[in-house]
């Protein structure tokens, strides 16, 4: 017959090893979850309506304290993590709204910028001397090139347990483009996530980045500070 205290003693351990199992198999299920939140978040984190797609990080690009005008351009910040075994097609479109501090664009895109240059033209010989007939007053110059836009669809295809992470500095931006309205910090922009996995769409609102560093104090507050030495 087994003493108290030695019956003690088994259902602890015993009571140990189940909460380590339940630890263990807890623990497995959510590597993929621990890995994707292994640094702060700072913009907003969803799913898709069956935990396929997560989406996290999404916000805009901080642009300063005056932020965006209206018709503007504002890069946008997200990682993309595809949790099936199936590839899936992320496309990511402005969504209409009328609430306060939320705004919407005209689309969202990968722009990407290209510098097209063209060959100046010689208006003189090699000697500098002008040649007969022609002008001695030398041609006007090539204007200088201006960049070439390119913007493609947002269409994002992720591969079987993939990610994609887009950033502001990406050569590729994805950007929200053309802005209806100022977007400021405080605020923020409605999207709408949409899958070719079946799932439903998903409206998510990412708001304004917070700034890395505080913002710098205004002239009065510095010129009322040394006023009262």
């Amino acid at each position: 017959m087994r003493s108290l205290g030695t019956r003690r003693a088994t259902l602890v351990a015993g009571a140990a090893t189940v909460a380590a199992l339940a630890l263990g198999g807890c623990s497995a299920g959510q590597v993929a979850e621990t890995a994707i939140l292994d640094t702060p978040i700072a913009g907003v984190n969803a799913q898709s309506e069956n935990g396929s797609v997560l989406i996290r990080n999404l916000q805009v690009e901080y642009n300063g304290v005056e932020g965006y005008h209206a018709q503007e351009d504002a890069p946008l910040e997200v990682n993309l993590y595809n949790q099936s075994n199936e590839a899936v097609t992320v496309t990511i479109s402005p969504q209409p709204v009328e609430r306060p501090q939320v705004v919407t664009g005209t689309r969202v895109g990968f722009v990407s910028t290209a510098t097209v240059t063209t060959p100046g033209q010689v208006g003189t010989p090699a000697s500098g001397e002008p040649s007969s007939g022609a002008s001695a007053e030398p041609e006007a110059s090539t204007p200088p090139a201006e960049p070439a836009t390119s913007v493609q669809p947002a269409q994002i295809k992720i591969g079987p347990q993939g990610s994609a992470v887009f950033r502001p500095t990406d050569a590729s931006q994805l950007q929200i483009l053309g802005l209806q309205e100022e977007l400021k910090p405080g605020m923020a922009v409605a999207l709408v996530f949409e899958f070719s996995n079946g799932d439903a769409k998903l409206n998510v609102e990412a708001p304004v980045a917070s700034p890395l560093t505080p913002a710098p104090r205004g002239s009065a507050e510095i010129e009322e500070a040394e006023g009262g030495h």
